[in-house]
């Protein structure tokens, strides 16, 4: 064909409007292929971010993890010589409970170090903690045998899990001294919820036969203030080999002294026998630093606390009923002695009821 015979193609002919219409369909599928890569793009972006984010929370002080005291998930649950052990304190009231809550479930191994990350610490802020910590006191975790002088101290195995396990309902998880002292001074992390202590005085058997399953069962760690001479055998108390396992579970270990004295009238000589040599021994025995020490049947006055202040101690307890607090006196910490009987409704209530009680006096001989 020559160059004269091309044809001019117009748009209102039948070849051009087939050919505008290719050309509407090619700009379309053209601005599809845009619209695709775009939003692949924008899908591709929002999961890069999701598995930033979760890396993060997960690397940041998530809620499982193994170490001392606790297994891999907080649970979430409704889960003494006691004639000697005398001193005023307030007693729950006596009746039968059932606990509150319901029941979690989580890993119960128990291997010793971070308690704190074992129950789902998260990240310390460095500022020092202002929370106030209820110490509870418990004794001889075994019902009280016939003729026992003081059977107020003995909580049956049944009644402290029901304790403890409505205490978890109520949100409570249970820490150590240590760790309460180190929130309260640098702001440590401490485990999600109200954190409370479960302290057990002079060392009986029965809290590591009954008391350590409970709190293992929770992820829970105990205080044992530990007696080192002069527990009845009759009441039992508790060998080198069950001690150790109490602090690999996590429990840390202070004292009461040797064999339960009233400080307040021994001289110079005994008092540092009772308060300093005790803690040595426990130290090299165990391998701990005993950072807490804990008045025989609360007695304590000036020269008794400056005793406890010499043999280097953080602090000690008391067993005058309160709230800890990190605007006392660490040489005078409150705690509630539970007795037996006491329902799981009626230690809830009281401990509400003492949370604002003053702190313990200057001097205490019961």
């Amino acid at each position: 064909m020559e160059d004269g015979d091309r044809l001019e193609i117009s748009s209102g002919s039948p070849i051009g409007q087939r050919q505008e219409r290719r050309e509407a369909r090619r700009r379309e599928l053209a601005r599809r292929r845009r619209r695709r890569r775009t939003l692949a793009g924008a899908s591709l972006l929002f999961v890069i971010v999701v598995v930033i984010a979760v890396v993060a929370l997960a690397s940041g002080g998530g809620s499982s993890g193994s170490g001392s005291g606790g297994g891999g998930g907080v649970v979430v649950g409704a889960t003494g010589a006691a004639g000697a052990h005398g001193g005023s304190g307030r007693s729950g009231s006596s009746g039968t409970g059932s606990a509150a809550g319901g029941t979690g479930s989580g890993s119960t191994t128990h291997t010793g170090g971070s308690t704190a990350a074992a129950l789902g610490a998260g990240a310390g802020t460095g500022k020092p903690g202002t929370e106030l910590v209820p110490i509870l006191m418990y004794h001889v975790i075994n019902p009280p045998p016939s003729g026992a002088p003081f059977p107020g101290l003995y909580v049956s195995a049944s009644e402290f899990a029901a304790q403890m396990r409505a205490l978890a309902g109520a949100g409570y998880r249970a820490i150590t001294q240590d760790q309460m002292w180190a929130y309260w001074r640098h702001g440590a992390a401490l485990p999600m919820g109200k954190p409370i202590v479960v302290s057990f005085d002079n060392g009986y058997q029965s809290q590591y036969t009954n008391a350590l399953p409970v709190l293992r069962r929770l992820g829970w760690v105990g205080d044992e203030n530990l007696q080192l001479t002069g527990l009845p055998p009759s009441q039992g108390g508790l060998s080198e080999a069950q001690v150790k396992d109490l602090v690999a579970a996590g429990w840390e270990l202070d004292t009461q002294g040797f064999s339960h004295a009233d400080l307040i009238t021994l001289d110079p000589a005994e008092l540092a026998y009772q308060v300093a040599t005790s803690r040595q021994v426990i130290q090299h025995r165990y391998g701990v630093p005993v950072n807490w020490f804990c008045y025989p049947s609360g007695h304590y006055d000036a020269t008794v606390v400056s005793a406890v202040q010499t043999a280097g101690y953080t602090g000690s307890t008391t067993v005058v009923p309160g709230w800890a607090s990190p605007n006392v006196d660490p040489y005078r910490l409150p705690r509630l002695r539970v007795l037996g009987g006491t329902s799981p409704e009626s230690l809830l209530s009281e401990l509400a009821s003492i949370r604002n009680d003053p702190a313990p006096p200057a001097s205490y001989s019961g």
